[in-house]
């Protein structure tokens, strides 16, 4: 509290910021889409950009957290430590996190409770791509793509010294957090060095963290609203950089190194004893994650005159990845991932509206899990895709498609599985008239079965489960649709979403109805059945007033997904939600308040429970105080109210609400 409270005295001449509102902006390039350039109002399927003011006021959590407010997507939500995006109702292996453009070699995708080895606050730029704009990265990104852009490596040259720093403090968590990055640039070379630590306590929640209904389905009665702390929610991290970049009039060369270390509590999953949380001391049976990556990479782009190329652009990436699972002060099980990835793209210059791009991407990952919850066997996985990716664009009306080709082998010390997929989209665009724009696009996409989902045999106490995997799995093969809409002119920005998806060999992880001996857990069983995905998306902002540099606008979020599958409805599929905001800006400085409503799932699967909805009240405030306009105070209020809140994507969701009542101040500076 002692940090807060600095901060708050800090704040009171003035106060804080645009929150944390997604709302789009013409002529923003997305980097991730393609290697060619694509304005965000000409993107043929769903994107969203969360640039670097954005993420100084998001929340200080994972990257799902900070995520969990962006259209269609939501937070696997496992505790502060441990967040993943949830898009479009999918998850896991269906969501490829990157790290500017390259994998991440960590184990986040094998389970909820482990966590992306990028922290959002090390970015730049986030970008988050849904639909078939995800087909350069293969069959992984069949749920999406999130990238995390940091600027270690420099594409441009810079003179003299730049900089930012930020510093931030939270009541709910008695959590503060701190981060910063510096660039100099001297001659051609340009030095990158940055920062991020964080250390938040176990958060405070404005009920029982049991649910009311798994309380009452358990035949005890349910205590009612009472204030509490949700345990062993703490969380530590500490992660550090640097690059060194040579920038010349035909391109640029660079490397980096980075360094994550982060230690946080798993709620919910203790062996013998519970957490008794709030303090640095963990009990005996309490389960932690200390988790290590040392990543290196290299990355560059060189103009040449080669046939229809003008443009090669690689990027290369080796990390050591490392967790141990420790219960109290002992090992339990570790897990340790080591690999490298690569791509190499040669792109097409712009000839009368026609762009393009060609190229090769490959990885190798080994990974090894060791002790008694070690439910995946070691297993080298090597990939190697090959894609193109075309787009003509004759300003009224236009085309694109791409076409990739890759191979998977799975090498496991309980078996060998090799398969090759062919994936492809094709879309059109019009513009009838200034400022619209509408795109219909269409993708077929193969995805192989990760290790898990054929090697899995053990309990996984994160799920809840001893999971099985099968080893005879095929291919997952989605046919999919977006149908998309832009609207920017005058007071008016939207940006709308219908999308459809039928999955042939859809790879569910069901409950048998039978358990464990040894582990006292439900045996759950990967299988493959047909499933059919569709929903919507919509952001919107209307400029209700405007003088000067003053204004107020009014914005809107919402969002659907309905998901069947041929064995009943899937596990943990998002209920809608819908968010307006109105946004004040008076020059100096802007204020927003927020209200958010999610609604009640009661469409479960199989021993799930439903969810309750809610509404969520936020505000927030930031100013520029001083004459200095570099200088930046922001405060902003979450869950206002104080209601329960249940993320209904989350396998806590019966254990752990999402935080309560919030007041975070903060501080920032560039120069």
């Amino acid at each position: 509290m002692s940090r807060v409270l600095l901060l708050a005295t800090a704040a009171a001449v003035a106060c804080v910021s645009p929150a944390f509102a997604q709302t789009k902006e013409v002529q923003e390039v997305v980097v991730t889409a393609a290697p060619y350039a694509v304005t965000l109002d000409s993107a043929t399927t769903s994107v969203d950009i969360l640039k670097r003011d954005e993420l100084d006021q998001a929340p200080a959590g994972g990257l799902g957290d900070v995520l969990a407010g962006v259209a269609g997507v939501r937070s696997s939500a496992f505790g502060p430590g441990a967040s993943r995006p949830v898009i479009r109702g999918l998850s896991g292996p269906r969501v490829l996190v990157l790290s500017n453009g390259l994998g991440q070699v960590d184990a986040s995708a094998l389970s909820p409770d482990h966590a992306v080895a990028t922290d959002p606050q090390e970015a730049e730029r986030i970008e988050v791509l849904r639909g078939p704009s995800a087909l350069a990265y293969g069959g992984s990104a069949i749920g999406g793509v999130v990238n995390i852009i940091d600027d270690r490596i420099a594409d441009a040259p810079i003179r003299g010294v730049q900089g930012r720093v930020l510093a931030s403090g939270s009541t709910v968590d008695n959590g503060w957090q701190a981060s910063g990055a510096l660039r100099a640039g001297v001659g051609n070379f340009v030095l990158s060095l940055d920062g991020v630590r964080r250390e938040t306590k176990d958060y405070d929640v404005p009920t029982s963290p049991e649910s009311r209904r798994m309380t009452e389905s358990e035949g005890e009665a349910w205590g009612g609203p009472v204030d509490s702390k949700v345990e062993n929610t703490f969380s530590e991290l500490t992660a550090y950089g640097a690059g060194l970049s040579y920038v010349g009039e035909r391109g640029y060369l660079g490397v980096s190194v980075k360094r994550t270390e982060t230690d946080y509590g798993v709620p919910g999953h203790a062996h013998e004893h519970d957490h008794e949380g709030g303090e640095e001391d963990h009990e005996e049976g309490a389960v932690s994650i200390d988790l290590k990556q040392t990543r290196y990479d290299l990355r560059g782009e060189y103009r040449i005159d080669l046939g229809p190329f003008e443009k090669v652009r690689f990027a290369g990436g080796y990390a050591d990845y490392t967790h141990k699972e420790l219960e109290g002060a002992e090992i339990g099980t570790q897990f340790f991932s080591e690999g490298w990835e690569g791509r190499l793209e040669l792109i097409q210059p712009d000839r009368n509206g026609w762009q393009g791009a060609v190229g090769v991407q490959a990885l190798k990952r080994d990974f090894e899990a060791v002790g008694d919850e070690a439910f995946v066997p070691p297993t080298k996985t090597t990939e190697l895709g090959v894609f193109t990716l075309q787009r003509f664009d004759r300003e009224a009306w236009g085309v694109e498609g791409g076409l990739r080709l890759e191979t998977r082998e799975l090498d496991s010390t309980v078996g060998k599985r090799d398969f090759t997929g062919i994936s492809g989209s094709l879309g059109g665009f019009i513009r009838p008239a200034d400022g619209w724009f509408f795109a219909l696009s269409g993708s077929r996409t193969e995805r192989a079965p990760s290790q898990e989902e054929m090697f899995a045999d053990g309990p996984h106490p994160a799920t809840r489960s001893y999971e099985r995997g099968d080893a005879g799995l095929d291919s997952e093969v989605s046919y999919s649709v977006d149908l998309t809409g832009h609207y920017g002119s005058g007071r008016w920005n939207v940006d709308a979403h219908l999308f459809a998806a039928k999955y042939d060999g859809f790879i569910d992880l069901r409950p048998t109805g039978e358990e464990d001996e040894e582990a006292h857990l439900p045996i759950h069983q990967f299988v493959q059945t047909d499933a059919t995905f569709y929903g919507a998306e919509l952001e919107g902002s209307y400029r209700l007033w405007e003088e000067g540099d003053r204004s107020f606008r009014l914005e809107a979020t919402a969002d659907y997904v309905h998901g069947k599958t041929d064995l009943g409805a899937p596990a943990r599929i998002p209920p809608w939600s819908a968010t307006g905001r109105g946004v004040f800006e008076g020059g100096w400085w802007t204020g927003q308040i927020e209200v958010r409503r999610v609604g009640e799932q009661d469409r479960v699967a199989a021993f799930e429970l439903p969810t309750d909805g809610y509404t969520m009240l936020n505000a927030s405030l930031s100013f520029r105080p001083l004459k200095d306009q570099n200088v930046k105070v922001f405060v902003e209020g979450r869950n206002l109210t104080d209601v329960e809140a249940r993320e209904h994507a989350s396998f806590l969701k019966d254990i752990a609400p999402l935080p309560g009542r919030n007041l975070r101040v903060g501080v920032g500076y560039r120069f």
